[in-house]
């Protein structure tokens, strides 16, 4: 009985022991076909099945469609034209937009913000300044702007002028000079 034992605790010390690597062969990952076809069936279900007859084969001439002009009866050009007017002198009566303006000085100094505001006018004419002043403070924006990028490219040109800038979005005037 002692040898039994022992011989069934050796073995499963074997089963268990690290063995040397073998040389593995891959998987075969290849469809294997089934070694046998279904069997068919024992009855014919032939019978059941339906049967159409094939159609006709009608010779193809090639025919060519006639080309029909169809002549407009209600033109609308006078209509469109009239609306595109009347949008137009809508459009000539807008004053303003929803833009931006840069906020350059915000402070209690009326002198410093005149001098902001002839600096930078100094170096561009062409933008228009707004100084607001709700006691005691004074604000200094500087421009009209529609986009956000003109805004921001404006925004560039003067960072070296001013001691601060920041964008607000706000009404702007629209300038109808070309």
């Amino acid at each position: 009985m002692l040898v039994a034992s022992l011989l069934f605790g050796l073995t499963a010390c074997a089963g268990t022991a690290p063995q040397a690597p073998r040389a593995s062969t891959p998987a075969d990952t290849t469809l294997k076909k089934a070694a046998t076809a279904a069997p068919m069936p024992a009855e014919d279900v032939t019978k059941y099945r339906p049967v159409f007859a094939a159609p006709k084969a009608t010779p193809l001439v090639p025919t060519v469609p006639a080309k029909t002009t169809v002549l407009p009866t209600a033109h609308v050009n006078a209509q469109v034209e009239q609306r595109l007017r009347d949008q137009a002198f809508t459009n000539q009566n807008v004053k303003y937009a929803q833009g931006y303006r840069l906020l350059v000085y915000l402070g209690l100094e009326r002198d410093q913000v005149m001098a902001i505001r002839r600096t930078v006018i100094g170096r561009y004419p062409d933008e228009t300044d707004y100084i607001t002043f709700k006691s005691p403070v004074y604000r200094l924006y500087i421009g009209d702007y529609l986009t956000k990028l003109d805004a921001a490219r404006a925004m560039a040109r003067l960072r070296g002028l001013t001691p601060k800038l920041e964008l607000e979005a706000t009404q702007v005037v629209l300038n109808k000079n070309p």
